[in-house]
């Protein structure tokens, strides 16, 4: 068994095959002084043809899966076209009397490297979209053919294996043929991801040297809800899939029945369910899954990749338009999260030792009021007519809630003066990530209008584990003792303000986890859309009293085994754990794939 991050459910079972692409070697071709124009023309003729190869794929993904999937095409048209970037190939060429796919190779790798070096999620996500634009432009420039992958003649169905999944390449595929995906690359809010979950074809992403440990041509089944990759199951384990992919449709039958029901327990205490939002093409994915608001709207991929900052007029229509699609229901912007290795190419980002203890997130933002201002100004302008409520991350002291709340006030008075219309004030809450901020949450609360827990920097800032070592990823636990403790403490300083609090971090997305943040009294869970449902079931089902024992004697306990296992076993009274334990759900088999018939 190989695990990864599922991206698309569904369960698939067909033969492997493997997909093998790479880069083209391109080689360090000079031209004559005179021919440097005419390589500048090349360059741009290039640009012409691919954005409308890109355009052509924009239609066609319009068609099989809808205008928020066709919109990643927009986005890679963008790139292609981005003038500062282009700029830079046009000084290479002149400079050094490239030739056009030499410097566009250069520059390319060079912000290749860029992005492949950070940790960050949304950079790592775009470096397929940068593939796929690579590939077109050298081909074309080179002389090549535009296709990024052949399949060959293979008639029967497959599942295929790749180091990376291109969005050109997925939302070409062929469903008949290609029932599953497996890639070594690739994240949950990457492209291709999002595509294949709109076509329907069960995708398990992040599977490590899957490349090397699946061989062509056997036998796979692929479990897209939980991430395994099952090589050469035996005829037990496919019996056992198809005996938990009938639980899981039955499952699904009634997640779909409470999608727009509220999330009150059988004992009557009403949790509100909101939305974690990254990218704008999850929007529509989160108010068709009964999302309840935003409770985090990420706004770095505003800047991230960019080569200038959005304008204050690009940020109000996106809020705006993320506002408009839920009504009246809460929208939380949090501020940009730059810093560590979140820095927009336009911007001089320091060198630090670590990054993550450093420069970032607020402090960047209280430091840089040219980036501050005009996000602020936005914030005010969209929360004029819609929910909009401004969360500040990373927070560790009330001077940082008192300065942002001075800025606030004077830009909202410039805009009155201006005579555009803004609102005069937003909701104001801080992110609780450090135990800095647990320590001082009865004197941030004063001062803001909630509290929402980032449980995923919480738990690292508080164990010292670096959530993205997979080394480490047995220690990083948020049912820790020491974080179970500090979750209680924050809701106990919110509750004793007065104000909301929240969980926005993936625990609030675990079943288990979710019982202890019932039983602590947190007003509002947020989290992934896809999970929007299964956490609404959940709370549906386990009265809030029962809950509340529990969440006492986990923040009573000192093991975190106890408190799992106590967690686990109150959630079983109520729930079969065989549909919601996240490592041994099996989701249903995907429509037109079926067991073979040997088994």
């Amino acid at each position: 068994m190989l695990r990864g991050v599922g991206v698309s459910p569904g369960l698939a079972i067909a033969n492997a095959v493997a997909v093998r692409w790479s880069l083209p070697n391109v080689e360090d071709r000079t031209v004559a002084p005179d021919e440097v124009e005419q390589e500048i023309l090349r360059l741009h003729d290039a640009v012409s043809v691919v954005a409308e190869q890109l355009g052509d794929l924009r239609q066609r993904t319009l068609e099989r899966a809808g205008p928020e999937e066709a919109g990643i095409f927009d986005a890679q048209v963008m790139m292609v076209q981005d003038e500062s970037f282009l700029a830079g190939v046009e000084a290479l060429i002149r400079k050094n009397n490239l030739a056009a796919e030499t410097a566009y190779d250069f520059k390319a790798l060079e912000l290749r490297n860029a992005w492949a070096s950070s940790r960050t999620a949304v950079l790592r996500e775009r470096l397929a979209d940068l593939t796929a634009i690579q590939l077109r432009m050298l081909a074309y420039l080179m002389g090549r053919t535009t296709e990024e992958v052949w399949l060959g003649d293979v008639d029967e169905q497959m599942i295929l294996v790749a180091r990376e999944l291109l969005p050109g390449l997925t939302v070409q595929l062929d469903r008949d043929r290609v029932v599953g995906l497996i890639s070594e690359e690739g994240t949950r809010t990457s492209h291709a991801a999002i595509l294949a979950h709109s076509l329907g074809i069960p995708a398990v992403m992040g599977v490590r040297s899957a490349m090397e440990a699946i061989p062509p041509g056997a036998l796979v089944m692929i479990d897209g809800q939980a991430g395994t990759v099952i090589v050469d199951p035996t005829s037990e384990e496919l019996e056992v899939a198809q005996i938990q992919a009938t639980r899981r449709a039955k499952l699904e039958m009634q997640l779909e029945a409470i999608v727009h029901e509220p999330a009150t327990t059988p004992d009557g205490v009403r949790v509100e369910i909101l939305a974690n939002v990254d990218l704008p093409e999850e929007v529509e994915t989160a108010v068709r899954l009964g999302a309840e608001g935003v409770g985090l709207l990420r706004t770095e991929f505003l800047v991230i990749g960019r080569t200038a900052m959005p304008t204050e007029d690009e940020q109000t229509e996106y809020y705006r338009r993320v506002g408009a699609a839920f009504g009246g229901r809460p929208v939380v912007v949090r501020t940009y999260d730059l810093g560590g290795d979140k820095f927009p190419t336009a911007f001089d980002a320091p060198q630090e030792a670590n990054p993550f203890l450093g420069w970032r997130s607020i402090r960047v933002c209280l430091d840089s009021p040219e980036i501050f201002r005009p996000q602020l100004r936005a914030l005010l302008r969209a929360a004029a007519d819609r929910a909009i409520h401004v969360m500040l991350p990373l927070v560790i002291t009330p001077d940082e809630v008192l300065r942002t709340r001075e800025l606030l006030a004077e830009e909202a008075a410039s805009l009155a003066a201006a005579g555009i219309r803004a609102a005069r004030t937003v909701p104001l809450g801080v992110m609780v990530e450090t135990p800095a901020a647990v320590l001082l949450a009865e004197r941030l609360a004063r001062d803001v209008d909630f509290l929402s827990v980032g449980s995923n920097d919480l738990t690292q800032y508080t164990l010292a584990v670096d959530r993205g070592n997979a080394r480490l990823a047995g220690l990083f636990n948020p049912l820790h003792p020491a974080v179970v403790r500090q979750l209680a403490a924050v809701r106990d300083a919110a509750a004793g303000a007065g104000i909301a609090s929240s969980v926005c971090g993936e625990m609030a997305s675990d079943p288990v986890a979710v019982t202890l943040l019932l039983g602590l009294g947190f007003d509002r869970l947020s989290v992934a859309p896809p999970a929007v449902p299964m956490v609404k079931w959940v709370v549906r089902n386990v009265p809030h009293a029962v809950a509340r024992e529990a969440a006492v004697a986990a923040v009573a306990a000192d093991d975190p085994a106890a408190i799992h296992a106590g967690l686990r076993e109150v959630l079983g009274r109520y729930l079969d754990l065989r549909l919601v334990d996240p490592g041994g759900a099996l989701p249903r088999v995907s429509s037109g794939t079926s067991l073979p018939d040997a088994y």
